[in-house]
């Protein structure tokens, strides 16, 4: 039994004190690999994200955030004592960067990666895996992008005039929206003495014609608005 506790007893003081030396050539490879990786991927949500935070500002961050995870990884990593102090320190620390999109979030653990990697001297399987994510995105950015340009052929027209049109001022209006369009489809209509409107689902053939087509709305109706939605509202 006293042998027992010993064992335990000198078993924990190794870990405790152990004290394992860092390669400083080693270290400052992991670090350059970091810092490239790091600023790859600030290139690419700059490029390719979608978010509508300012990205630029967003991800300046990055590199810092990189290199400074992978010498926390290679310091705590030569210590079961400072890996448990580790544990301690990020129970207390508490950010308070308020991440708006989803997207963000996937760029820092992005970096959180490459920090986590090069600290752990797997620089190849870090590179790899990094690149391999770089390239999804190039990819899936193309796919988003060609999926929103056939979707947004689709737009929301709503045509707002401050007096009672007559039957054919409408049908004129109809006339003109179809001499644009690809495809037309009636939403709904409301007329009072003093407001006409019409909403409407059109393909315009391209967004010039809508331009074109709302200057002919105002100029023969002053007291009028055309709201062209996609999203987010356009008014013109």
């Amino acid at each position: 039994m006293e042998k027992l506790q010993n064992l335990t007893k000198s078993d924990l003081n190794f870990f405790i004190n152990q004290n394992i030396q860092i390669d400083l050539p080693g270290f400052v490879i992991s670090l350059l690999c970091a810092a490239i990786l790091s600023f790859l991927v600030q290139l690419f949500y700059i490029k390719y994200s979608s978010t509508l935070s300012n990205r630029k500002e967003f991800a300046k961050n990055f590199v810092i955030l990189g290199v400074t995870t992978t010498i926390v990884i290679m310091i705590v990593k030569s210590s079961l004592a400072l890996s448990l102090g580790l544990v301690g320190a990020l129970s207390i620390v508490r950010f308070r960067a308020a991440i708006k999109e989803p997207e963000e979030l996937v760029y820092l653990f992005l970096i959180i990666a490459i920090g986590l990697g090069c600290g752990a001297n797997q620089l190849l399987i870090t590179t790899t895996g990094i690149f391999f994510a770089l390239i999804l995105i190039v990819f899936y950015s193309g796919y988003l992008k060609s999926s929103k340009a056939t979707f947004e052929e689709k737009i929301s027209a709503g045509i707002i005039i401050d007096q009672n049109i007559t039957d054919a001022q409408i049908d004129n209006i109809i006339s003109e929206i179809k001499k644009i369009s690809k495809e037309l489809k009636f939403v709904s209509m409301s007329r009072n003495e003093n407001n006409t409107t019409i909403n409407l689902d059109i393909r315009p053939k391209s967004f010039q014609n809508l331009t074109k087509f709302s200057g002919f709305i105002k100029k023969k109706y002053k007291n009028s608005k055309v709201i062209l939605s996609y999203d987010d509202e356009l008014s013109l």
